[in-house]
């Protein structure tokens, strides 16, 4: 009875291919720079990921991506990479991931002698869910960021949200 059980597990939650997964996504995004004066901002994010090591249930790889925030006089426009994991339960289609990325982002907020225009290195802690809707297409249901930038005299830590489609390539 127990070998039956676990050739049943085994065949509903192992992966029928041990091939690469990479995806394209792109994002909206809502930010709150968490500064005086200045409300939630909005705008894009593209990228993409590899996953090239997998486990009966996880993927693991790399993500890069760009992100261009805000607009006006307040602004965040970021480049990141880093480690992806990600979740295939394979017996329903939501599959949550997590990343810590790094890279360096373009920071413009304030006005007169309170203006800060600086470009940082940059770090993203992320996690979030993609459902899968058509085969080798996600919805990205949500993501949640919250991010730092080194060398600024203040601290500034953006938190975002965000949602989109990302594109399986096979």
């Amino acid at each position: 009875m127990r070998i039956a059980l676990f050739l049943l597990c085994a065949l509903l939650f192992l992966p029928i291919s041990a091939s690469a997964q990479t995806g394209v996504y792109a994002t909206f995004n809502a930010s709150d720079f968490d500064l005086p004066h200045v409300n939630w901002q909005y705008g894009p994010t593209f990228g993409i990921y590899h996953d090239g090591f997998h486990l009966p249930f996880i993927g693991i790889g790399v993500d890069a991506r760009a992100s261009l925030i805000g607009s006006g006089s307040t602004k965040v426009y970021s480049g990141l990479v880093g480690p992806h994991i990600q979740l295939h339960p394979h017996i329903f289609p939501l599959m949550p991931y997590a990343e810590a990325l790094v890279g360096g982002g373009k920071v413009e907020f304030g006005q007169g002698v309170a203006r800060t225009d600086t470009t940082a290195a940059e770090y993203q802690l992320l996690a979030g869910a993609d459902l899968t809707i058509f085969p080798h297409i996600d919805w990205r249901l949500a993501e949640f960021s919250y991010s730092g930038f080194s060398s600024m005299n203040q601290s500034f830590h953006p938190k975002t949200i965000s949602t989109g489609i990302v594109l399986r390539l096979p």
